[in-house]
């Protein structure tokens, strides 16, 4: 579904990626792990259009979607939960799942799509008048991948959706997330919880400065005692 060619990109004449090469293929999980500083959000950012790659090309579904707008990136199917969450604190649950779905016109699939995410995320629909940046932590990490699913992606972003969320919570979103692949949306997720991760992925990515240096089955990285020593605080597992 998604192919990463050669792509490096740069803040500035600070290079943050170096001819990164990757794939995820349709209705896998595919992780992409590595230090802070290592690129990880760097190359999330660069697939959505947010950042615009110096060399290399981005290929979704066989099209070349380096170098368009992010609108025209989500109008394609694929969705951004970024980083830090950034929902909209000031407007309510509801009014930031309908900026998820600004640019569809199917009205009646999109209060269907609202069913869906109250039923991925019941307290949601609870606190559905409730304004976003009134929300806990976990609530508005579910909120931001709710956002996301209202665009019914065919390729969803995460990025680091575990941060700073207790362990219960980061539990439900695991299992909200092999949910949401389960029901067919192809996922590429960036996560510093690395046992977590290797745990129901198909496939992972280690980046280290900027460039892949390991990648395989998630469940041959999660063994290996290299991977085990640098991400898992010990052996493999």
């Amino acid at each position: 579904m998604l192919v990463l060619e050669g792509i490096s990109a740069a803040y500035g004449p600070i290079r943050a990626v170096r001819d990164v090469t990757l794939r995820v293929p349709e209705g896998k999980i595919v992780a992409l792990i590595g230090a802070n500083g290592a690129g990880k959000t760097t190359t999330m950012r660069t697939i959505a259009g947010l950042l615009r790659p110096v060399a290399g090309r981005i290929l979704f579904r066989g099209e070349r979607i380096d170098g368009l707008k992010p609108y025209r990136i989500a109008r394609l199917g694929i969705s951004l939960v970024p980083e830090g969450r950034q929902i909209l604190a000031r407007m309510t649950v509801r009014e930031n799942l309908e900026m998820g779905a600004f640019f569809r016109r199917d009205r009646a699939e999109v209060e269907a799509d609202f069913e869906r995410v109250y039923a991925l995320f019941p307290v949601l629909k609870e606190r559905e008048r409730q304004l976003g940046g009134t929300l806990s932590g976990g609530q508005q990490q579910m909120l931001a991948i709710a956002r996301a699913l209202m665009a019914r992606p065919k390729l969803l972003l995460l990025d680091e959706p575990s941060m700073g969320l207790a362990p219960l919570v980061v539990q439900d979103i695991f299992r909200t997330i092999r949910a949401i692949n389960a029901a067919g949306t192809t996922i590429l997720i960036v996560e510093q919880n690395v046992r977590q991760v290797l745990a129901f992925a198909d496939y992972a990515y280690v980046l280290e400065h900027g460039e892949i240096v390991q990648e395989g089955p998630a469940e041959v990285l999660r063994s290996d005692p290299a991977i085990a020593a640098a991400y898992l605080g010990g052996r493999g597992s």
